[in-house]
């Protein structure tokens, strides 16, 4: 067990990090965690809360570090493009949750069934021919 930790400390010493990509509809987010003193988070080269306003978006995105409850301390730096803030910070969960799992495989057994490590397939349908949106038909009229 104690070379396990030493493992990990030694992966993220001197300036090295753990990345992984999270994605969720059309958003894309860049995750690198860091061994660090303190947690921080910052998505785009800002701090978490200032990116994402709301407290429910704020955790969402750090999700993963709940529901390990993890001791160790990490610098986490996120890019993130495309989609709206909510699909963002889901983005964000999924990148994060899998550098974690790098970080520690044990860790899998607890986010798979919390269900972070699967990306959220669902997108917006495309429009079809003939029909006004995706699945909306022009009114029918007899005559």
């Amino acid at each position: 067990m104690e070379e396990k930790k030493e493992t990990k400390n030694k992966i993220l010493a001197g300036g090295r990090y753990l990345e992984a990509v999270g994605r969720r509809k059309t958003s894309i987010a860049r995750v690198r965690l860091f061994a660090n003193k303190t947690t921080t988070i910052s998505v785009n080269e800002k701090p978490l809360a200032k990116y994402f306003p709301t407290k429910e978006l704020q955790d969402i995105a750090i999700e993963s570090l709940k529901e390990l409850k993890i001791s160790e301390h990490f610098a986490i730096s996120v890019k993130v493009k495309g989609g709206g803030s909510h699909s963002q910070a889901e983005a964000i969960r999924h990148g994060l949750a899998r550098t974690l799992v790098a970080y520690d495989v044990d860790s899998r057994k607890i986010l798979k069934p919390a269900g972070f490590l699967k990306r959220d397939p669902r997108a917006k349908e495309r429009r079809k021919f003939g029909l006004k949106k995706a699945r909306k038909a022009p009114q029918w009229s007899k005559r």
